[in-house]
């Protein structure tokens, strides 16, 4: 067994296993790629698990999050006509549709 081979940690059927939850075809030749790949992925959540963040705060963004909305205030409209005025159809002050519901 190589080293390449004892170092991966996941196997060609799990590749496999993957590749049909995620919906993808995949070449025959591609698969030890995507199996390397998917073992280094795994030796680095290895090696950001024996990280000590125990005085860590949870963090949820990386940025600090402040309200983005305006100020709630009353302000004019538009005007029935001229809300209408470009209207393909209109019935009175109302928009007029084709029915959907028989």
């Amino acid at each position: 067994m190589s080293q390449e081979e004892k170092s991966n940690k996941i196997s060609i059927e799990e590749v496999d296993y993957i590749a049909r939850l995620s919906r993808l075809k995949m070449k025959p030749a591609d698969k030890p790629v995507m199996q390397q790949q998917l073992s280094r992925i795994l030796d680095y959540i290895e090696k950001l698990n024996k990280l000590d963040t125990e005085n860590v705060a949870p963090t949820t963004h990386i940025l600090p999050l402040g309200n983005v909305f305006r100020e709630d205030e009353a302000k004019a409209s538009l005007s029935p006509e001229a809300a209408l005025e470009n209207a393909p159809d209109k019935e009175g002050s109302f928009f007029r549709v084709p029915r959907v519901i028989e």
